[in-house]
């Protein structure tokens, strides 16, 4: 439901049939003002990949002609996510795609998500609006940590939010980003960053959120 909610759907987009030919395609790519669209099957149902403004320029310029079926410079044919794709999953397919296609439960074209939508995705889950300082802490691969380092903080201030990053190349350095909400004085945040450092977590970086 998450990922239907933030996808653009195919009412609202601008696709090219799998019939058309590079001259409509690239007439649609120039009127619409998109660098790619997605490209469906005659019915309009069926995702069958993305069609690119630079590759069909690319074509023509190295002597192509733009009267070749749109099919013959189709790309991402197999990137696509259901609606009821998990998180993780999401943020893997996407990753170098200007957007994923996205398919209902029976496997037709629903929609888009793009990497804007995703972005503020996780943008309000760090609570930015109610945040007033963020503190990163960096602890290795300790069972417990993050235990610890909750239950620390909840003695002086709820979270905001939190997250962990790994950095496998840093001796499996762990730092983990522990939003503070508003509220939180400048002494409760030093009070904290004292209890956490005498318990042998060591803060690396402080930053107050400006509104």
């Amino acid at each position: 439901m998450l990922i239907k909610n933030l996808c653009i759907p195919k009412i609202n987009l601008t696709t090219v049939p799998g019939d058309a030919t590079l001259q409509e395609a690239i007439h649609l790519l120039e009127e619409s003002g998109y660098r790619c669209v997605p490209v469906l099957d005659e019915k309009g149902e069926k995702f069958l990949g993305n069609i690119y403004k630079m590759h069909i320029y690319k074509h023509a310029a190295n002597g192509g002609s733009l009267s070749d079926p749109v099919m013959s410079l189709i790309k991402n044919a197999t990137k696509h996510i259901c609606v009821n794709a998990s998180f993780f999953e999401v943020f893997f397919t996407i990753k170098e795609l200007p957007y994923i296609a996205v398919l209902n439960e029976q496997g037709n074209f629903y929609g888009i998500l793009t990497h804007g939508k995703l972005l503020g995705l996780l943008q309000d889950g760090w609570n930015v609006q109610t945040t007033s300082y963020v503190l990163t802490i960096a602890t290795g691969e300790v069972q417990g940590a993050l235990t610890k380092i909750t239950k620390i903080i909840d003695r002086y201030s709820s979270i905001a939010s939190l997250i962990t990053l790994d950095n496998q190349t840093e001796d499996f350095i762990r730092r983990v980003l522990v939003s503070l909400p508003v509220g939180v004085t400048e002494d409760t945040k030093n009070e904290i960053i004292t209890h956490l450092e005498r318990k042998g977590l060591r803060v690396v970086e402080t930053e107050k959120i400006k509104k």
